[in-house]
């Protein structure tokens, strides 16, 4: 059902705005590596090798949660990658990226696995602020 203005009287679809190419080539490169990136590293939390076992270890994190976060993480990383459900999985993956932010910053990590999630949280949101003029039009890039 359509959005409806404040005198419950249908809103008109937004016209259609042209985007560069590069523009839209850039937000769907971007896109593909993050949901590449998320659903390998859902997968490794799925099957839990030795690797993913002793990070989990070493950030002090219960191994028995690893297949919840994988399922969390694949459920997230799907609806990013469906275009009708992309903000609610980039949201999701927000939450996600954030908490990991924390587990590193509180196991003392590296400089770089702390700033890492956060640079796929920006991959995540810079994909579709690139593709969709609505999201430009909600957060405009001030000159």
């Amino acid at each position: 059902m359509a959005p409806l203005n404040a005198d419950n009287t249908l809103m008109d679809e937004p016209a259609a705005v042209s985007i560069p190419g590069w523009q839209l080539w850039t937000g769907r490169v971007f896109t593909t590596l993050a949901v590449l990136f998320l659903l390998f590293d859902a997968a490794g939390k799925l099957m839990m090798p030795s690797f993913v076992v002793e990070a989990m270890n070493r950030l002090g994190f219960p191994v028995v949660l690893g297949v919840t976060l994988g399922v969390i993480l694949t459920v997230s990383t799907i609806l990013y990658a469906i275009p009708r459900t992309v903000v609610l999985g980039a949201v999701m993956l927000t939450g996600y990226l954030g908490g990991a932010v924390a587990i590193q910053m509180r196991a003392g990590s590296t400089h770089f696995e702390i700033i890492f999630p956060i640079i796929f949280g920006f991959l995540v949101w810079a994909g579709i602020y690139l593709r969709d003029p609505r999201l430009r039009a909600i957060f405009p890039l001030r000159r």
